[in-house]
């Protein structure tokens, strides 16, 4: 559910939805989520001063709550 979120929301904002890869890593404790983006979509996904990040990664965290786990984004170049 975390991934297709974060994914759905990335392709929203990008300018090159098809190239958006979405990664989940299950740990007991901890969900890591990896987005992948074009090198040009980058700064749309971090936005100015990080805030667009921080916006996805505020959402990730209020639904990850549901399942008693944790959620972490990374964004990888």
């Amino acid at each position: 559910m975390l991934r297709e979120m974060v994914e759905q929301i990335a392709k929203a904002i990008v300018d090159h939805p098809d190239q958006v890869r979405v990664n989940e890593v299950v740990g007991e404790q901890t969900t890591v989520i990896e987005l992948k983006v074009a090198k040009e979509d980058l700064g749309k996904i971090i936005g100015k001063g990080g805030r667009t990040a921080k916006a996805i990664r505020t959402l990730l965290t209020a639904a990850s709550t549901k399942d008693s786990k944790r959620a972490v984004l990374e964004i990888l170049e």
